[in-house]
């Protein structure tokens, strides 16, 4: 029987090998030696793709969710950041076994139509994501400089230069420069849960899913926006186009080796993203719900509250320092999902300060509107609904990538393992139920 995502195709798939994905970097970091030095070059695209789980939106949904609903929601992130494990290990999977990324692959075996619908789909992705970057890192300058949140908006156009500069210098250097900003921001939250002497007792109690998650219109909306603040679409692409940035062999068994390495790599990292994200939820809990603070959404008054509630203004500067590395690591994640999100889709190569341009300023324009129109007040706001439109565009990444990586017309010998396949199978379906209830419940609650 042919496969389903064949199937869908209508006609034969181009020829594997025409481009290839992130071209400057594709295969140029070395796999040799031992076995701990061929795991440890594997080391650093699931740091990447961490970095996404934990940007500005992020922040922003796990603060309005902590200070709401305490620490009740502690189990969505526990189980979004399991969905992110086996999603990632699954879009590793195909990349390697293929050659191809997840963006390449749905052009390669869509009909024409249905890949430019899953494109656009991908772009309003990055683009929801990097306005989330755009407002946090204008944010963070904010907070710590006293830069007018306009003004920091304008600014985030330059950190496309910041980005290629690294790059530059190789693809191992832009992996050190975002997993040195990840353990500043690990250890930014470090120091302010001891701070926040967190409850125990309400944590282990949020780590039990409850039915009001679901039953409660608000809190499903919430907990959609962590959802899509933990698994995000963009990061299924970006994952498929990274990871072979390594020199992975030919034969099954270099493959199959690269398959167990690379998911090790991304479930570590993503399980050190877990920690950050329920930091925040964890944070927010213990210093704005149990101070009857229920309405803390926006990231400038999460600053302000913080210090005097914690009773020290280092809290305040931690949660700045933290907020602008987040900022700024989501833009080179963002930076590199665009390129292989287009190159892939439409094989239209631009270079990459345009690229990185072009995406800006589709961010930027949206994030001044609302500065202006609606005050600094309606960022936080701003910043949640863009969550909520990756948990909505999700399906639209995650579906492929499931028929894809279980076909074995495509992946041979390894395509995913059936537990696997049908878990990822579950997700999907969980993530699609979620969201039309949320769209029903917008619609007629």
């Amino acid at each position: 029987m042919r496969d389903l995502a064949y199937m869908t195709s209508g006609a034969a798939p181009t020829p594997r090998g025409q481009q290839k994905s992130l071209p400057e970097s594709h295969g140029t970091v070395a796999v040799t030696g031992s076995t701990v030095r061929r795991f440890a070059a594997f080391l650093g695209p699931g740091y990447l793709v961490a970095t996404g789980y934990m940007d500005p939106g992020n922040w922003a949904t796990a603060l309005a969710g902590g200070s709401r609903f305490g620490a009740a929601l502690l189990s969505v992130v526990v189980l979004s950041s399991i969905m992110a494990i086996i999603l990632q290990a699954l879009s590793a999977r195909l990349a390697i076994a293929t050659g191809r990324d997840l963006a390449q692959t749905c052009r390669d075996r869509f009909p024409r139509a249905a890949a430019t619908v899953l494109w656009v789909i991908a772009e309003t992705s990055i683009a929801a994501t990097d306005l989330a970057e755009v407002i946090g890192t204008a944010i963070g300058l904010q907070l710590l400089f006293g830069l007018p949140l306009a003004v920091g908006v304008l600014l985030t156009a330059l950190d496309v230069f910041l980005v290629l500069a690294i790059q530059s210098l190789g693809f191992r250097k832009l992996e050190a420069f975002v997993i040195a900003l990840l353990l500043v921001i690990a250890a930014a939250f470090a120091g302010q849960l001891v701070l926040a002497h967190p409850d125990m007792a309400a944590i282990g109690r949020g780590l039990i899913p409850s039915a009001s998650i679901v039953s409660d219109a608000d809190m499903l909306y919430i907990a959609l926006g962590i959802l899509g603040a933990t698994v995000m679409p963009h990061n299924l692409y970006l994952h498929s186009g990274v990871v072979l940035t390594r020199q992975i062999g030919p034969s099954e068994a270099d493959k199959r080796q690269a398959i167990r390495f690379a998911v090790w790599d991304s479930s570590i990292a993503l399980a050190f993203a877990l920690l950050i994200n329920g930091s925040i939820l964890i944070l927010a809990a213990s210093a704005f719900y149990t101070a009857g603070q229920h309405d803390v959404s926006e990231l400038q008054d999460a600053y302000k509250l913080i210090g005097p509630l914690l009773g020290t203004t280092l809290a305040m500067h931690l949660f700045g320092i933290a907020l602008l590395a987040c900022g700024l690591n989501s833009t080179v994640t963002a930076t590199l999902a665009g390129q292989i999100v287009m190159e892939g889709f439409i094989d239209i190569k631009l270079k990459p300060v345009l690229r990185r341009l072009v995406t800006r300023g589709l961010a930027i324009v949206p994030a001044i509107v609302v500065t202006i129109v609606g005050g600094e007040e309606s960022t936080g706001k701003l910043l949640v609904l863009s969550q909520v439109i990756l948990s909505l565009g999700l399906p639209f990444a995650m579906i492929p990538l499931v028929l894809f990586a279980s076909s074995r017309d495509l992946m041979g010998d390894l395509k995913a393992p059936a537990p696997l396949t049908a878990a990822a199978a579950l997700i999907a379906a969980v993530i699609v139920g979620l969201n039309l209830k949320m769209i029903f419940d917008s619609i007629f609650g």
